[in-house]
């Protein structure tokens, strides 16, 4: 009778520790799973914040060709000078979990975009610019740049929505508040005529 009580004792001590080691291993695959949507997430930033370095690479080259024709805009190639200045700064250390880095890097992202919209209008009354070889090669690769940046923040946007879904489902919610998964913020354009690509035509 005593071994048959010790015998049921080590099954439900064996059950026990079973459900335990389940228990166990599902918070760590649900930690695990959270770690690798946070870490994609940050790769797809790093890949816009490639193509943001570029473009801003670009732009100062472009202003300098578009000066030898547009002398008398020096507002607008100056405009577009400090709106790259200050979009390269807002780029640099920013994070995708901090809402108040994104707002800035944002903006200035805007505020850029608005600065090449006028340069790119402007300079249709300039048939000169239009035709130089330079020019036109700056602006084939600012276009194609344009185009990486919005595929780069559309990875990246559906990164960071597939996290935060993560995050804020149950019981995974749990686990991110337990070990402080934040969360993480879009790349939006808050003005609609910022959704429209910069148009580059030469």
């Amino acid at each position: 009778m005593q071994t048959l009580a010790l015998g049921g004792v080590a099954i439900t001590l064996i059950i026990l520790l079973a459900l335990v080691a389940i228990a166990v291993f599902w918070v760590i695959g649900m930690y695990n799973g959270l770690v690798k949507l946070r870490n994609r997430y940050k790769n797809a930033f790093a890949q816009i914040d490639v193509q943001l370095k570029r473009r801003y690479d670009l732009i100062p080259n472009l202003v300098e060709t578009a000066k030898k024709y547009m002398a008398h805009e020096r507002d607008t190639l100056e405009a577009v000078i400090q709106a790259r200045n200050a979009a390269s700064t807002a780029r640099k250390g920013v994070s995708p979990d901090d809402a108040q880095d994104m707002q800035k890097l944002m903006a200035s992202e805007g505020a850029l975009g608005g600065a090449l919209g006028n340069l790119f209008a402007l300079s249709e009354s300039y048939p000169d610019l239009k035709s130089n070889q330079n020019m036109m090669q700056l602006s084939e690769e600012l276009t194609s740049t344009e185009n990486k940046v919005g595929f780069s923040r559309q990875a990246y946007n559906d990164a960071v929505t597939t996290y935060n879904t993560k995050r804020e489902t149950f019981p995974t919610n749990i686990i991110a508040g337990m070990f402080n998964f934040g969360e993480a913020i879009l790349f939006e354009v808050s003005d609609a005529s910022e959704r429209e690509a910069v148009k580059v035509e030469f």
